[in-house]
C-alpha cells in the first residue's frame, strides 16, 4: 500500500499492491507502489482495467465517436466509422484504464509492463488490487445563486 499526497495536498492517491507477504517490507516494492501511485496523480486513470469500464460507458463514448464521424464535412462509409470506432475506442480505454496506460516516468512502458518488470525482478508476481483517486474539490457541486431572486424572496418576507 502506498499514499501519495501532490501539489500540497491538492490530489491524494492509495494504491494496493498484491504481492507475497515475504515482499512487503521490500524497498523496491515500496518504490514501485510509490511509482505507481505518482502516475495515478498525473495521468488520473479511472478504472484498473477495460473489463471494469461499464457497459454503458463504452456504448455513450462509441455513440460520441460516431456522431462526430458522421458529421465531419466529408461524411465516410458505414464501414469506414466502425473501423474507426475501433481506434477511438482503443485510444479511450488507454487513457482511462491504468493498465493500458503509458508509464509517466518511462513512456516506453506501459503499466501493465512495468509490474511485469517489478514482478521479474522481485521474483514472485506483483499486480495492483485497487487504487483510489482524490482531488481537492472533486465532488462538490458549485453553489448557484440568483440575486435577483434572493432579493425578491427577501422584501417578501
Amino acid at each position: 500500500m502506498d499514499a501519495y499526497i501532490h501539489l500540497g495536498g491538492r490530489i491524494g492517491v492509495l494504491v494496493d499492491l498484491d504481492a507475497p507477504v515475504s515482499l512487503k517490507d521490500s524497498a523496491e516494492l515500496k518504490q514501485v507502489a510509490h511509482d505507481i501511485a505518482m502516475h495515478i496523480a498525473a495521468a488520473r486513470p479511472i478504472y484498473l482495467s477495460r473489463e471494469e469500464v461499464p457497459e454503458e460507458e463504452l456504448e455513450h463514448e462509441k455513440e460520441i465517436n460516431r456522431n462526430i464521424a458522421l458529421n465531419e464535412e466529408k461524411p465516410k462509409p458505414a464501414a469506414v466509422i466502425e473501423k474507426m470506432l475501433i481506434g477511438r475506442i482503443e485510444k479511450f480505454y488507454k487513457e482511462i484504464c491504468l493498465f493500458e496506460q503509458l508509464f509517466v516516468k518511462d513512456t516506453a512502458l506501459t503499466i501493465t509492463q512495468v509490474l511485469e518488470k517489478a514482478s521479474k525482478d522481485l521474483g514472485a508476481k506483483v499486480s495492483i488490487k485497487h487504487f483510489t483517486r482524490y482531488e481537492m474539490g472533486e465532488g462538490l457541486q458549485k453553489r448557484e445563486n440568483n440575486f435577483a431572486e434572493e432579493v425578491m424572496s427577501q422584501t417578501k418576507a
